[in-house]
């Protein structure tokens, strides 16, 4: 598998290759460069030796006592010319002791001259300096030259790899431009564009940035989502607590008009049945908005009571009174566990009110005969409260929803056969209050079965000092 190099490291690398590869080019050039023109200056020297015997441009003197008697220069035509006292002069102070010196001759330009004594006649001899100027000017043009082509090359070279190489985040860009024209704010936006895969490596920085861009999109096309259920959610709710509110408030309108009403009518309808009509649907309504109350309470986070509660007591009474109110169904109590071991930390009232609604559900959503069985279990960090009937259970199409506000069974659910049902908030509340002391409810149906599942935390004993 090929292993991807990060965006730094493939940068330097090819900055570090180009690099060498024009230090490289420079000096070779110049070497070919500088060795072809030396050979070249070579062979017009040995040219020259062959057809004159000596250099165009050379100086030689003789010495006499340390004075210079005779001077001349070779012309480019081959043949000496004596030198003028004034070049002659230019000459004056070298000693024949093989020194080097530089020495401008008017006239002639710049020579390297040096006299040699021997055994003989002292001779100065010169060679004029501009062949090496003359090189060194051509050698600084020709490397001018090559450094302007490496470079040229060396910058085109890198802005198409750093290009290739910095595409990835031109794509991120482009992708994060084209999110942020998305009107948002509206949360109406069903899918956002993504980076490419391509560019998602993530052995690479573009890959990273697109990558995290990529999750960043998601997890804003998903709060979009639940934003959007939230939305519907609260319109639903408010629609159902409305209409929930309203049916009552018809009813005492409606009652309170008749009994304000002159004539036969008014005396027809009992002022007493009226008067308990407004107060059962008075009462209906105080029910209602004690339970919206509760839940926006709970949905606050607002802390419920704290003591030690034992479940057994709690169960069986609740059993008895359900007992009370439902004697066409069969209610059985299970306790699988000693009482004193039941034991959790919550508010009394309120998990007194979880068992009422789960009974209060299997009473009004079940037939007459219905068995119903109440069962407390508890394991070392659990006790757990399982609500069982064999009625026909709960519609696959509701099940899903069977825990949030407002939900009602359909006609197949519902056997209270003509009687009134709830508001639909009795499990909500249930699992509101569950969640709110560390605990779950859960529900599984099919016909014949249906069970609710509550499974309360057990309080950590913590150890007597010794």
């Amino acid at each position: 598998m090929r292993r991807s190099r990060t965006l730094r490291t493939r940068l330097v690398l090819f900055i570090s290759v180009t690099l060498a590869v024009v230090c490289t080019v420079m000096p070779l050039a110049t070497v070919f460069v500088q060795r072809a023109y030396l050979l070249g200056d070579l062979d017009q020297r040995v040219v020259h030796a062959a057809e004159r015997g000596q250099a165009a441009g050379m100086v030689t003197a003789r010495f006499t006592d340390g004075t210079i008697v005779a001077a001349e220069v070779v012309t480019e035509s081959g043949r000496p010319r004596a030198l003028t006292a004034a070049q002659i002069a230019a000459l004056a102070g070298i000693t024949a002791d093989g020194s080097l010196h530089t020495r401008t001759l008017p006239g002639l330009g710049t020579y390297r001259v040096t006299a040699i004594g021997g055994d003989g006649t002292p001779v100065l001899a010169g060679l004029p300096t501009h062949p090496v100027d003359e090189m060194i000017n051509r050698l600084v043009a020709v490397e001018a030259v090559i450094a302007v082509v490496s470079l040229l090359a060396a910058g085109g070279v890198s802005a198409v790899v750093v290009r290739r190489r910095l595409r990835p985040l031109g794509q991120v860009a482009a992708t994060a431009a084209e999110v942020s024209r998305a009107p948002l704010e509206r949360g109406e936006v069903s899918a956002l564009t993504r980076v490419p895969a391509a560019d998602t490596d993530p052995g690479t920085e573009p890959g990273q940035v697109g990558a995290a861009l990529n999750r960043m999109i998601e997890h804003v096309e998903s709060s979009l989502a639940e934003r959007r259920r939230t939305e519907e959610r609260m319109r639903r709710f408010l629609a159902d607590a409305s209409h929930e509110l309203r049916t009552p408030l018809a009813s005492i309108a409606g009652y309170a008009e008749l009994m304000n009403m002159a004539g036969g009518q008014a005396r027809e309808i009992e002022h007493a049945l009226a008067w308990r009509r407004v107060s059962a649907q008075s009462a209906r309504m105080t029910e209602l908005v004690e339970d919206l109350l509760l839940l926006a309470r709970l949905d606050e986070g607002r802390p419920l009571g704290v003591m030690e509660v034992n479940l057994a007591p709690l169960v069986g009474a609740a059993v008895w009174d359900a007992r009370a109110t439902g004697g066409g169904h069969d209610w059985r109590l299970a306790l699988r566990v000693e009482p004193s071991e039941a034991t959790v930390v919550g508010d009394p009232a309120r998990l007194q009110q979880v068992l009422a609604n789960l009974l209060a559900n299997a009473r009004v959503h079940t037939p007459v005969g219905t068995t119903v069985t109440v069962v407390l279990e508890a394991t070392d960090t659990h006790s757990v409260i399982r609500v069982h009937d064999d009625g026909p259970g709960i519609p696959p199409a509701i099940l899903p929803t069977v825990f949030e506000r407002f939900t009602r069974a359909d006609a197949s659910r519902s056997r209270t056969h003509g009687a009134q049902g709830g508001s639909g908030l009795g499990l909500a509340i249930a699992a509101a209050i569950t969640e709110a002391h560390g605990g779950r409810i859960d529900v599984h149906s099919e016909p014949g079965r249906t069970e609710f599942t509550l499974t309360l935390p057990t309080p950590v004993a913590v150890p007597a000092e010794r």
